[in-house]
């Protein structure tokens, strides 16, 4: 087994036993906590979780003192994907319904703003371990981090309430820096090397390293929807065609696409996600094939992980070797080959 394997698989293990403390079973039970509870038992990779205890062990932490902060990532996650699956109207997250499917849009909601409420509580529980100082500068940290996020998302769902067309790589890859890179890879690093120095570290020195290694990962998680094996993705298989997201290859397809192609193409953007047939969606697959959409995109990404890898050496220079160094240097391939 690999290293970035055993690490997720190690560290991912022991955020879910501390995880279940904020999780268990109260009322009112049906209509909250069940739903709270849903998303964070499904599973997944526990990547941010993992980063950020290995970031602080790898800086010299204690084994323990990034757990809570692990925790708290793990439900802010939760908390924005169920917000994100209300937005995109998605219908499958982790290979079952969404919560706005299973349960309606008000009750999704309520949910994900009580996780965002439960990951606050976890960062406050800091202070009995880091004491009062540490503890506020790691929620001076998430208010930036959720900041950054939701502005991002507020970038990407402005794109399609405007029926954007006429947007670049760069475009893509600043809304990605703001929607992904910030809670996926940026606050996970940050959070472990401000525990590991006590509060003393310089933190933007992992924007680069976070930005790359984020916007690799984004990138590899869209070339997915439209190619991975859907049985175990978890999500529809071309559900960001219907859902119109600007992804870099239909920004690509956009931009190529012939004056007929490219009309068709809006007109299909215009419509509400309801009315986007199989037929429509298949023929911009289609297209995004004949113009090289996809590997183009997939060219993007494995420029932008040789991109990490180079600023993690740079970052880790004078980091004493460990299992936990050699696990944040192999993410930038991970992010490339998983599933």
């Amino acid at each position: 087994m690999s290293v970035s394997d055993q690490l997720l698989q190690e560290y991912g293990q022991r955020t879910r036993v501390e995880l279940a403390r904020y999780l268990q079973p109260r009322e009112p039970r049906r209509h909250l906590y069940s739903l709270v509870a849903d998303y964070p038992q499904r599973g997944g990779r526990m990547l941010r979780s993992s980063l950020c205890i290995a970031t602080a062990r790898a800086f010299g932490a204690e084994p323990d003192d990034a757990l809570q902060s692990a925790v708290a990532l793990e439900l802010l996650h939760s908390a924005f994907l169920v917000h994100d699956d209300v937005e995109d109207e998605s219908e499958m997250r982790r290979g079952l319904p969404t919560l706005n499917a299973s349960c309606g849009v008000a009750a999704a909601v309520n949910a994900g703003d009580a996780l965002a409420l439960t990951a606050l509580r976890a960062l406050v529980d800091n202070r009995w371990k880091l004491g009062p100082r540490l503890t506020i500068r790691l929620l001076a940290e998430a208010e930036r981090m959720a900041r950054e996020s939701v502005e991002g998302q507020a970038v990407e769902l402005g794109w399609r309430s405007d029926n954007a067309t006429h947007l670049g790589d760069a475009d893509y890859l600043e809304m990605v820096l703001k929607k992904t890179c910030w809670y996926t890879t940026i606050f996970p690093s940050r959070v472990g090397a401000l525990l590991a120095s006590g509060g003393d570290d310089d933190l933007d020195r992992f924007i680069r390293f976070g930005f790359f290694l984020g916007a690799a990962f984004q990138i590899q998680d869209d070339l997915l929807n439209l190619v991975g094996d859907e049985s175990r993705y978890g999500k529809e298989i071309n559900g960001d065609i219907r859902e119109g997201k600007r992804t870099l290859m239909l920004i690509h397809l956009l931009r190529e696409a012939d004056a007929d192609e490219r009309s068709r193409l809006r007109t299909f953007l215009a419509r509400p996600r309801p009315e986007r047939t199989d037929k429509e969606v298949r023929w911009i697959r289609e297209r995004m094939e004949t113009y090289g959409c996809v590997d183009r995109a997939r060219r993007i990404a494995y420029g932008l992980s040789g991109a990490a890898e180079h600023e993690c050496a740079t970052l880790y220079a004078g980091v004493p070797d460990s299992r936990d160094k050699r696990f944040i240097e192999s993410l930038p391939m991970w992010v490339l080959s998983r599933l």
